[in-house]
């Protein structure tokens, strides 16, 4: 794990209300980046029957998940091979969830559970939107790694509990070895852009 080495601890301290961070499939539109959350193996600490991986992931900002056990809480996502990663979009909305809320949450990386580093810790100060955490080295070079945890450390109002209502993973999108073509960067072409 070299570029892990490389990598500070690097702590995140949005400003008071934090203000909502765009939308992440306008990432994938610029044709840089795609969601490879569908790649991994999704596991918690802990859930409520019903609010658990599916309403984690399914694109809907009105269902989350909600841990059911004691801090920290626990999202451990696992890829099969050695992965490139580029950008971690956390949806948190304090307005909806209140003492649910993550105030302090703890990336971490590694091959799996017993050599995970963390590489980002955040303070969020009423969160209300798509948190961007970059999981790039001090070089701005994407992390390759088999397994990310995130871990709730804190709620806000010393919750018990948390939610998260999405998760989404992105990889940079290669360029051609063929040779450079313009970005596909309307909905249309989006389809077309890679040929397999």
């Amino acid at each position: 794990m070299e570029s892990i080495k490389e990598m500070n601890i690097f702590k995140m301290t949005t400003p008071n209300k934090t203000p909502p961070g765009a939308d992440p499939k306008q990432l994938e539109r610029t044709g840089t980046v795609r969601e490879i959350g569908s790649q991994a193996v999704w596991s918690l600490s802990s859930c409520k029957p019903g609010f658990g991986v599916d309403q984690l992931r399914d694109d809907n900002l009105e269902t989350y998940w909600q841990s059911d056990g004691s801090q920290p809480h626990l999202v451990n996502i696992q890829f099969r091979r050695k992965t490139t990663v580029k950008t971690l979009c956390i949806y948190a909305d304090y307005k909806s969830d209140e003492s649910y809320t993550p105030s302090k949450i703890s990336v971490r990386v590694g091959n799996n559970f017993h050599n995970l580093q963390e590489i980002r810790q955040l303070e969020l100060v009423e969160p209300s939107g798509w948190i961007h955490v970059p999981l790039t080295d001090n070089h701005k070079k994407p992390t390759r790694t088999f397994m990310i945890q995130i871990a709730v450390l804190a709620n806000h109002q010393n919750g018990r509990d948390t939610h998260m209502r999405q998760i989404k993973i992105y990889t940079p999108v290669e360029e051609s070895s063929i040779g450079k073509f313009p970005r596909c960067t309307t909905i249309d072409f989006m389809m077309y852009r890679s040929i397999r």
